[in-house]
């Protein structure tokens, strides 16, 4: 598979520097795919980003206690990234959060395990919306993810 178009790296780009700044001096960090998630079935996935809240090991290459991945979709991996990663990611117990982000418009399906381990989604449109994360203990909005170009 090739590199991501720049509008997928900008998208990931943002919501590192975005998560990075609300999570600075707490237990949990944005990472890059480099950091790979490892799910119950054994198959190592590799978000776009991953927010680890596990061990600050600088030599880990899997995170320990994954909260939040982010996916953004792309025509070449969309039905693998809604279906099958997306079901993968839901068994992972630490997580809490997911999004599936749309690269073209401000959009993203939010994936949420509740209180009892069920999950919930809803579509989240326009740049203003935002994206509660009480669990990481932020909010972010959809216009912190998308690069203000046009």
């Amino acid at each position: 598979m090739g590199g991501a178009r720049a509008k997928h790296a900008r998208i990931v780009i943002n919501a590192i520097m975005a998560l990075r700044a609300r999570l600075t001096g707490g237990p949990c960090e944005p990472f890059t795919d480099d950091l790979a998630v490892l799910t119950p079935k054994g198959n190592l996935r590799r978000p776009d980003v991953t927010v680890d809240c596990g061990d600050p090991d600088p030599e880990k290459q899997v995170a320990d206690r994954p909260v939040l991945v982010i996916e953004v979709l792309s025509e070449s991996t969309r039905r693998f990234d809604e279906y099958l990663k997306l079901t993968e990611y839901r068994s992972v117990a630490s997580l809490r959060y997911v999004l599936l982000v749309e690269p073209d418009l401000p959009a993203v399906a939010f994936h949420v395990r509740g209180p009892d381990g069920t999950w919930s989604d809803r579509p989240l449109i326009g740049p203003e919306t935002e994206i509660p994360l009480p669990d990481l203990g932020c909010t972010l909005t959809l216009a912190d993810l998308y690069p203000n170009r046009s």
